[in-house]
């Protein structure tokens, strides 16, 4: 092959310079492209194609962009010939479960396989995850050794998910004894790059986005994230379609076109996105039950201002629990002390991350630190809220399977070295939150400040209904009675029983009544909704609710 001009850039190499984040990547294509007119002055091809990468990086991520252009480059560099058809494929090896061996494995491989001297070669990335800890058993060995074998036909990626660099180098190491390889990392892209990417993709639709814009499209990140599941790039691309489709839904209603997306218009967009421009104190004023949680807020967020500004004090831990039954406004308190917080000058962002226990631990052995450490990243300036916190901590800790004990050593850890740069609320029931507390000192220790969420009154549900009601709908003279007397005649049991949902109760209730509404005026062929008295006794009659109220005929517990 020519040698080509030494000031000439490959395509594909622009490219991969412009990708947000991938500075590993980058610098692997770097070297790629110094060392190729040496391997082509020499004709050393087949030194060149013996050698094989290590990625890890997370699912969403863009693998498949950077396995694209990485063919390209090594293409368009003349170090590699791949088939024109099809250059690039990715398999993923099953779990070693059962009596799978080294044939069953290289099984996976073998339609990749082509002759190179007919159409060229692949670059073919297996997905070694489910293999990380069997690396150096007989099975995986044999699998390698068959590899090598068609090392002159295939370019070789293995990859595993985003994992601490020990346990990376575990791998190499295991890999290295058959082939020669070099490891890569993607770290998961911050907060600031996820922006960057979607007004990248944005741009390759001819729109841009405003500030209050951008701000709704922060929260829908960080409900995606929520679950513990988020997919990177793919995600934020869904998200900006939305986005999109809601601009053009807007500017046909109004009759308006522009190229300009505005937070207005796509508020629909993420559920927990805060229209309401009033300060923190205000809307917690705004919620029934509140009173006790609102007066224990001001006191701490006091103390943490005055701890913040004499500089002879050590910065305060600013880490809470959250204390309650199910349904007594916790996530809700914690969202609105974020805004507070920022209000305050404590917080950056006052953003709200939220997450179960469980969702901080990875699959694979060296996931969970790098996920729970990503998590708390992405909360740096804002609130990072766990509920079920004590899911993280079992009395058994000899599961191997089991990362929470890992997931909480991380967390800790990050509490400590960022104690006033972000706030972890754990929230969860109040024994459960105890005994998490006594297993871990280290951990009660760095959460300083405990806010309590009692259960609500008959009365304060009664008036949860009645302002949900209020808001949307009208309604029959005998209606707020008859949900009154409802509420009212709810047993002592059931409203103080720990499976209780409080508000959550209500809301699923309020839904039912509308819902029985819409049904009986969409059969009526009426125009006009207007909830009665009928649809609120029908709610309350299902099942579901009618367990509730029902008095029970023995002691529940341990008493007699």
């Amino acid at each position: 092959m020519a040698d080509m001009q030494i000031a000439e850039v490959p395509s594909a190499l622009a490219e991969i310079r412009g990708l947000i984040g991938a500075q590993e990547f980058k610098a692997l294509c770097e070297e790629c492209a110094c060392v190729a007119p040496e391997i082509r002055r020499h004709k050393t091809f087949s030194a060149f194609s013996h050698r094989s990468y290590l990625f890890a990086i997370n699912a969403g991520n863009g693998l498949s962009t950077c396995l694209s252009l990485f063919a390209r480059l090594l293409g368009e560099l003349g170090i590699f010939r791949f088939a024109e058809d099809d250059p690039v494929a990715e398999i993923c090896l099953p779990a070693p479960e059962g009596k799978v061996g080294a044939d069953e494995l290289f099984a996976r491989v073998r339609p990749h396989i082509h002759s190179f001297g007919q159409d060229g070669g692949k670059l073919l990335c297996i997905d070694i995850s489910e293999w990380m800890t069997r690396i150096e058993g007989r099975v995986f060995r044999g699998f390698l050794a068959k590899l090598e074998d068609h090392l002159d036909e295939l370019q070789i990626v293995f990859r595993v998910p985003f994992v601490e660099k020990s346990i990376l180098n575990d791998i190499k190491k295991g890999l290295r004894d058959l082939l020669c390889v070099t490891d890569v990392t993607f770290a998961p892209l911050s907060p600031e790059n996820l922006l960057l990417c979607a007004d990248a993709a944005l741009e390759k639709y001819g729109f841009t986005m405003d500030a209050d814009a951008r701000r709704v499209f922060e929260t829908r990140v960080s409900e995606e994230k929520s679950d513990g599941h988020f997919y990177g790039i793919n995600t934020v691309h869904k998200i900006v379609c939305e986005m999109i489709y809601l601009k053009h839904l807007d500017s046909a209603r109004r009759g308006v076109s522009d190229t300009c997306i505005r937070g207005g218009e796509i508020t629909a967009l993420a559920e927990s996105y805060e229209t309401d421009s009033r300060g923190g104190i205000a809307l917690l004023d705004d919620y029934v039950g509140m009173e006790t949680v609102k007066a224990r807020i001001l006191e701490i967020v006091a103390q943490i201002e005055v701890a913040l500004k004499n500089k002879s004090i050590e910065p305060p831990c600013i880490h809470m629990r959250f204390v309650g039954n199910p349904g007594t406004g916790k996530t809700t308190a914690a969202r609105i002390l974020g805004r507070i917080l920022k209000e305050r000058g404590v917080l950056r962002n006052g953003n709200f991350f939220e997450y179960s226990g469980r969702d901080l631990c990875g699959r694979f052995v060296g996931e969970t630190a790098p996920k729970t450490a990503g998590m708390c990243r992405d909360a740096y300036g804002s609130v990072l809220f766990i509920d079920e916190a004590y899911s993280l901590y079992g009395d058994d800790s000899s599961s191997s399977r089991d990362f929470g004990r890992e997931a909480l050593d991380t967390l800790i850890a990050e509490m400590e070295n960022h104690r006033s740069d972000f706030v972890v609320i754990m929230a969860g029931y109040p024994d459960e939150m105890e005994a998490l507390m006594r297993g871990n000192a280290g951990l009660e220790s760095r959460m300083p400040y405990v806010i309590e969420f009692p259960n609500y009154t008959r009365e304060q549900l009664y008036r949860i209904f009645m302002r949900m009601a209020d808001k949307s709908f009208a309604y029959d003279e005998g209606f707020a009675e008859a949900v009154r007397a409802y509420f009212d005649a709810l047993p002592e049991e059931a409203i103080t029983a720990k499976t209780f949902s409080n508000a959550r109760f209500v809301r699923n209730l309020f839904e039912r009544t509308w819902g029985k509404a819409v049904m009986r005026t969409q059969l009526a062929q009426d125009a006009e909704l207007c909830l009665r008295k009928e649809d609120f006794l029908a709610a309350g009659a299902d099942r579901e609710f009618q367990k509730t109220v029902e008095k029970r005929s023995r002691p529940v517990g341990f008493g007699v």
